[in-house]
């Protein structure tokens, strides 16, 4: 469970750089893509628009921290999608070492051991909720052994 310290110091944080969203996430993608290039066939050519989504997302996730009944919803709906697109449970390891370090270039001395455990613990929460809502999906696509045989 998330405690009110660490939802505060994740939306500070956030907000010490949603002003340079765009910056932010070409430093994600980037080293996204540096950390596992096989990624990069799941993004279309110009990242210009998905660069857009990615802090779209992290802005109603970080926003809805207070409000985790209203947001698990959102985030079971983002890991449903994100399965249909190829991502695997593996990839979401990938993706917090990705956005860490966008964190830790982006704010400099501000990120802080403290503030690196926040982030970590919501993303923990936010993956293991995406993780849990495309594995439910998956096993209401796949057919019954029984119904085969």
């Amino acid at each position: 469970m998330l405690t009110d310290r660490q939802k505060t110091l994740v939306q500070q944080s956030f907000a010490r750089i949603a002003g340079l969203a765009d910056d932010v996430a070409e430093l994600f993608y980037d080293r996204l893509f540096e950390l596992d290039p096989s990624l990069r066939r799941m993004f279309p050519a110009d990242l210009r628009e998905q660069r857009k989504k990615l802090m779209q997302v992290l802005t109603v996730a970080v926003k809805g921290l207070d409000r985790l009944e209203q947001l698990v919803p959102v985030v079971e709906d983002l890991g449903r999608r994100h399965s249909k697109y190829g991502v695997q449970d593996r990839h979401y390891d990938t993706v917090a070492q990705a956005l860490l370090w966008t964190l830790r270039v982006s704010l400099g001395w501000q990120f802080t051991a403290e503030v690196e455990g926040a982030w970590t613990a919501v993303y923990g929460v936010l993956a293991s909720t995406m993780k849990h809502a495309a594995a439910a999906a998956r096993e209401r696509e796949e057919p019954v052994l029984a119904e085969i045989c």
